[in-house]
């Protein structure tokens, strides 16, 4: 009953992050950093209310302040970078690439956590990125340019889920490393805010808050799935994002992906379902030889 209940939340949330691309693009012509503020603001007051609730204090360890940092700045840049692909980019092809996520935190943990890195492992890499590939299409063209900074969100994004790896292992709560995180992303952008505001409709800041209640719902959707069964068990229905996506931008925007992003959907896709079919099958035999 558990894993069935963690694979609704695990949908749900996958529909709240598609729903908050689709508030993003429809925001309109507003700066990424804009946006970006907006939807963090939203998600610091829903971590506030959440720790004020639990009547705990807010300590953070002064060893673990370096992956705090890291954690916000490279959250701060794929939001960024996901939300300039969602406005020049099929909002089915910025999510799939925002998913690489999970390809590339095996790499930092690699090198930052020094965590194994199996050959099923390098091979789903390789196979993630040739499926990139395909999605961002790359050449000398500017066309190319917002597929790959939509590639870049996914990068970063890896990075900052493997510094939350080493603060959940180091004692971290959820709702302070939110807390941190967009605070700290708050604070980065105001600036540039004040002295390079774009003026908004009511409707269009409207929108904005719609897009940062979404993202909290997505939130806190997966941090309840994650609580409720491993994610060796239940990651790959994050993948769903992309259906969702696809589904939004054709009735929202007329979207419609051509060939060989599909193909490289599929490809991604396959990669992730393989290694989560292989982690299973790991878990299985570590289970057997106890």
């Amino acid at each position: 009953m558990n894993k069935n209940r963690a694979i609704v939340y695990i949908l749900m949330s996958a529909f709240c992050f598609a729903l908050m691309n689709a508030f993003v693009r429809l925001s309109g012509d507003i700066p990424s950093i804009q946006k970006s503020f907006f939807r963090n603001l939203v998600a610091f007051f829903f971590a506030v209310i959440l720790l004020w609730r639990a009547r705990e204090p807010v300590h953070l360890q002064k060893r673990n302040v370096p992956f705090f940092l890291i954690r916000s700045l490279m959250g701060t840049l794929g939001i960024l970078c996901n939300f300039y692909a969602v406005d020049h980019l099929l909002l089915s092809d910025a999510s799939m690439l925002n998913k690489l996520s999970p390809f590339f935190s095996i790499l930092f943990s690699f090198f930052c956590l020094r965590e194994k890195v199996k050959p099923f492992q390098v091979a789903g890499i390789v196979a993630a990125f040739c499926g990139a590939l395909l999605i961002v299409k790359p050449g000398f063209s500017i066309a190319a340019f917002p597929a790959l900074i939509g590639m870049l969100g996914g990068l970063t994004a890896g990075a900052a889920y493997t510094a939350v790896r080493y603060l959940g292992q180091h004692g971290e709560r959820g709702p302070v490393i939110v807390l941190v995180f967009s605070g700290f992303s708050c604070l980065v952008t105001l600036p540039v805010l004040l002295f390079d505001y774009t003026p908004m409709t009511a409707m269009q800041l409207l929108i904005l808050l719609l897009a940062g209640l979404a993202a909290a719902g997505g939130q806190f959707s997966i941090t309840a799935a994650y609580s409720n069964a491993p994610a060796r068990e239940i990651s790959v229905y994050d993948y769903t994002q992309v259906v969702f996506s696809a589904a939004l931008g054709f009735v929202l925007f007329g979207q419609v992906p051509d060939g060989w992003s599909v193909i490289g959907y599929v490809i991604i896709c396959g990669a992730s379902v393989a290694m989560f079919f292989y982690n299973r099958r790991q878990d299985l035999r570590k289970i057997r030889g106890k």
